[in-house]
């Protein structure tokens, strides 16, 4: 998985408002993701909290994890419109052998590895929303959707340890931060020899954001099964 670097702080009061529940949300295949991935790109460039003249390097970088993603096995994309693209969410299942995981500081939680090795684990790799939404509201929606249509188990996902805000976002839908993960930088950095580091987070389905269940008990917990 591509390190999130996309993964946007939401705007917004942290409230699901009667204007983002009444956005149309649309899955789209990988093919459907190629035809409106310049729209996408200008929704991360909309989105992003980008610093000035930093826009084209964004929207760069943006279409060449999206082209990575539509790549992967499984991979799905969620949209919310109205007249125009409000939000999107992506990703694609963890694979079994548990490689999307590689540079974990330290020991996996054993649950985790059991719910990998299963099956049960869908990655996002990338949350954007309007600014002119309600974006915590739209964004914890779409997330719910994509893992719920997957019907998964655990959610996952990277966040940059710099971008503290994007992760207690995700913190307060019920995300977990669950440790350290360390990836090679992106080769167009001026260092790239020097690892990025991200927090591992997962999010228990059926598990509301009050829940103070730790990813150790995850396995053991019927709601967190996958249906049958």
């Amino acid at each position: 998985m591509t390190p999130a670097s996309g993964q946007q702080p939401p705007h917004g009061d942290g409230g699901s408002s009667s204007a983002a529940d009444a956005l149309r949300l649309r899955r789209l295949n990988r093919w459907q993701a190629e035809t409106i991935k310049e729209d996408l790109a200008d929704l991360y460039v909309e989105s992003a909290w980008a610093r000035p003249g930093e826009g084209y390097r964004g929207r760069e970088a943006f279409l060449r994890r999206l082209a990575g993603a539509v790549r992967r096995p499984g991979f799905a994309l969620l949209v919310a419109e109205d007249t125009a693209f409000a939000g999107c969410v992506y990703g694609s299942p963890v694979r079994r052998e548990g490689t999307w995981w590689r540079g974990f500081d330290g020991s996996l939680p054993r649950s985790i590895e059991q719910l990998t090795a299963s099956g049960h684990v869908f990655a996002i790799t990338e949350t954007l929303v309007h600014p002119h939404t309600d974006g915590k509201g739209l964004a914890h929606r779409l997330q719910r959707r994509l893992l719920a249509d997957h019907h998964a188990s655990l959610g996952a996902t990277l966040v940059d340890q710099a971008d503290p805000a994007v992760r207690e976002a995700f913190l307060s839908w019920g995300w977990q931060d669950i440790g350290l993960v360390r990836r090679p930088s992106d080769q167009q950095s001026p260092r790239p020899s020097d690892p990025v580091v991200l927090r591992a987070l997962v999010l228990p389905l059926g598990l509301g954001p009050d829940s103070e269940a730790h990813p150790d008990g995850l396995a053991h917990e019927n709601r967190t099964q996958r249906p049958g």
